[in-house]
């Protein structure tokens, strides 16, 4: 079953919170991250993404980056705008974008459980992006980022979110893309470490991979250099929040690629009729499931890929995205390998089909698909099978803030 346990926060004032709090490091580049924190000194930008207060042409990888990360956070603490906690706790976090809100609880899980997959994976890692966040939390002493994980909705551990939600939060935000953040503090937390013991066999990471990954190295490393290990220190453990799967919401990814391989836009829809049913016409976001909506010279056109997903073998294969690369991006379009062809690239949900219109029009892209946004319960079935999803699958939103709460190592 799954280990929950509390651990002592370094987190902000509450007062400072919506100050300090920002966007995961990996959802924006060097050049957005600098836009949105340069004016803001508090930002925790400028610890996940401490490039930004260098030279601009200062490698994002240089030792001078992590070396910055680590002053800065230690100038916050130093100016008291984070604290540590004295005792250890959990966190109950919400999110609420529009209508829609999600519950989930902050607090640090077992590395032992990811190691040995009891905590689930669905996507590759890239050695690079390990790396970075690995340097990153050693230099820093902390994980100041969180793993999104989900598990199977417990009744028990509803009820008690529940009655928590209904005391006076510690946090209570609206960042400024409308997101509202509340977070209360849970002291008395055995009822939810109990729960997690007994009713959740297994978690699944939704979002984070490179997260939970570099936790990992960060304590085999700290394990292999320790005079002594005892199993209990901070680094046995890493920084997540963990929802119910019946309260996430999942985006479409989308798909633009800069040519057509040498083929005029007849061509293409020529060789894609001899491959999948096609109409045009269509909807820019798919209406139903297994197919996909294709923007190509000012029209949308509708690919039926579900006589192609009955043959496919399994969870993995069944997906829209991965019957897609198979059968028209791969063969037609000449995308090899969608994780390292520069000719590709992926469009977040959150930005809408009309982006998809935009880039194509602009010229800079030649083709775009719009795809179906891929179930919670896809991905645990492609996760239970231990199989990988084809790179940029899942678009979770809304996202976690990061310096909600941080896991400091020390």
């Amino acid at each position: 079953m799954s280990t929950l346990r509390p651990f002592h926060a370094l987190r902000p004032t509450p007062e400072r919170a919506s100050e300090v709090a920002a966007v995961p490091y990996d959802v924006v580049d060097r050049q957005e991250a600098y836009a949105l924190a340069h004016t803001k000194p508090l930002s925790f930008l400028h610890i996940s993404r401490a490039e930004i207060d260098l030279p601009l042409d200062t490698d994002p990888y240089d030792p001078k980056v992590y070396a910055q990360a680590s002053a800065n956070l230690a100038k916050l603490t130093e100016q008291g705008v984070l604290i540590s906690d004295s005792e250890p706790a959990v966190y109950v976090y919400q999110l609420q974008m529009g209508s829609h809100v999600q519950t989930g609880i902050a607090a640090t899980f077992s590395v032992d459980e990811y190691d040995n997959g009891q905590i689930k994976k669905h996507e590759k890692t890239r050695k690079a992006k390990e790396d970075d966040r690995t340097r990153h939390i050693i230099a820093t002493q902390a994980q100041t980022g969180p793993v999104f994980l989900a598990y199977r909705a417990v009744p028990e551990i509803d009820a008690i979110v529940e009655k928590v939600t209904k005391t006076e939060p510690l946090y209570n935000f609206t960042a400024e893309d409308g997101i509202r953040h509340t977070v209360w503090k849970v002291s008395d937390c055995d009822a939810l470490v109990k729960a997690f013991a007994e009713k959740v066999p297994v978690q699944y990471i939704a979002d984070g991979h490179h997260r939970a990954a570099s936790a990992s190295r960060t304590r085999a490393k700290l394990r292999s250099e320790a005079a002594e290990w005892t199993g209990k220190e901070a680094a046995n453990y890493f920084l997540a929040v963990t929802f119910p799967d019946n309260q996430l919401r999942i985006l479409a990814y989308n798909r633009v690629v800069a040519d057509l391989n040498g083929k005029t836009p007849a061509e293409l829809l020529d060789a894609l009729k001899k491959v999948v049913p096609v109409q045009d016409n269509a909807t820019a976001e798919p209406s139903q499931d297994g197919h996909v909506s294709m923007y190509l010279d000012h029209n949308w056109y509708d690919l039926d890929l579900n006589a192609l997903k009955a043959k496919a073998a399994g969870p993995a294969e069944r997906l829209d995205a991965a019957v897609l690369q198979e059968n028209v991006l791969a063969p037609l379009l000449g995308i090899g390998d969608p994780r390292t062809d520069e000719r590709i690239d992926f469009v977040g949900g959150i930005r809408g089909t009309d982006e998809l219109v935009k880039r194509v029009d602009s010229g800079k892209m030649a083709v775009a698909f719009s795809m179906r946004p891929v179930s919670l319960h896809e991905l645990m079935d492609i996760a239970d099978a231990g199989q990988i999803m084809p790179p940029k699958s899942t678009w979770f939103e809304p996202k976690l803030r990061d310096s909600i709460v941080n896991h400091d190592l020390r």
